[in-house]
This record gives C-alpha cells, structure tokens and sequence, in this order.
C-alpha cells in the first residue's frame, strides 16, 4: 500500500474529522497522531526523522493510505516528493480559534509529562521546535501557522492541492480526490473535551 494523500495541516486543524473522513471515503487507514500511541516503533521512527535521519517512510507508513495531522505534517514536502502521486490537503480553521483549541489541548502539556523521554524528544523535535518553544506566545504561534499554511501553498501545485476546512463538508473533499459524496453526516471528531479524555486514557496522565 502506497499513501494517496498526504495532510499538511497542523493539529488541531479538524485532523481527526479529515482522518475518519478519508478513511470513510475508502482512503484508509488514514495514519494521524493516534497512530504513534499504538505503535512502540514510531516516536522513534519520527525522532530519526527530525534529527535529519533518512527516514524509512514505507516502513512508517505500513499498511496505510493516507496520512494527517503531526508528526507528519512537519514532513509534508518529504512526502509529497517520496510519494509523487499522492494528492495533497491542507487543513486550516481561523487562526485565533486554532491557537485558543492548541492552548487547550496539545500545548496545555509540557513534553517533559510525555509517557517516555523519547516520546517527550520527538513532540519537541517534531511539534515544538517549529514555534521555538514558544508555545503559548499568541502572536507568535499564529505568525508560524499562517507562514506556513503559506508556504504549503506556495510549494504544493495548485492542482495538487486541496485547502480544506472541516465546515466545508464533503463537496470539496470529494471533488478533489474524485469520488461520489457520500449519503451520510460528516463525522466530528476530537473536540478539546475528546482529546482530553483520549489523552489521559493513552498516557496515564
């Protein structure tokens, strides 16, 4: 299995919507932050990575078809040239609603309270590093998310690209990858209430 769609939005961004919409549209599994709590292997596999390793990206992405929000959104531009076919979305939400849900949920979390040091490395390499550490500095945090929501558009071609928001439905989505819209709901998942039950239950915490 090769991946047919690569997400670049950053957390936080209606990921795990787009992940269970994927995988509903049949381009499943769908790899999301999720995926690197059941796998021993991957805060490894995603620290080499950062640290300028040459990733295995067959080997990360064994037995899935697509993939969203971090760590992989860091390795968007990796992606989409490891995988030429694969068509790309960029999820994004209004940037004062996306820091306030970050503040609430994935940054609210220091790495040092991950469940292990290479866990707490890779969140930092991976998730943190690209705000500086500045984590709760608003100006700050949303100036990298809109440069790059930016530079995802500048690097991807247009005909490549989908800029997608949760709202939207599944018109967009579907014209895009080229299938029927489906007759049901789109599903929404991950509210700052979710996250936090799901991430208390993966860590312990």
């Amino acid at each position: 299995m090769s991946l047919s769609v690569i997400g670049a939005g950053y957390g936080r961004t209606g990921t795990m919507s787009l992940k269970l919409a994927l995988e509903q549209l049949g381009f499943g599994p769908c790899y999301h932050m999720v995926e690197v709590f059941k796998n021993p292997k991957a805060p490894q596999q995603w620290l080499d990575a950062a640290l300028g390793g040459p990733p295995n990206w067959t080997d990360v992405f064994e037995g899935f078809g697509a993939t969203v929000d971090w760590p992989s959104a860091s390795f968007y531009r990796q992606l989409a040239e490891a995988y030429p076919e694969a068509k790309v979305i960029l999820s994004v939400r209004d940037p004062q609603a996306w820091f306030e849900s970050t503040q609430a949920t994935i940054f609210a979390r220091d790495p040092s309270h991950a469940p292990d040091k290479v866990w707490g490395e890779m969140v930092s390499r991976v998730v943190n590093d690209l705000f500086d550490g500045r984590m709760h500095d608003r100006d700050h945090v949303i100036s990298v998310y809109e440069k790059h929501n930016a530079e995802v558009q500048r690097v991807i071609p247009a005909e490549r690209l989908l800029v997608y928001e949760a709202s939207q439905g599944w018109d967009p989505l579907c014209e895009f990858l080229g299938v029927p819209v489906p007759d049901i709901e789109p599903l929404k998942a991950n509210t700052r209430e979710d996250f936090v039950k799901r991430f208390s239950k993966e860590t312990g915490a």
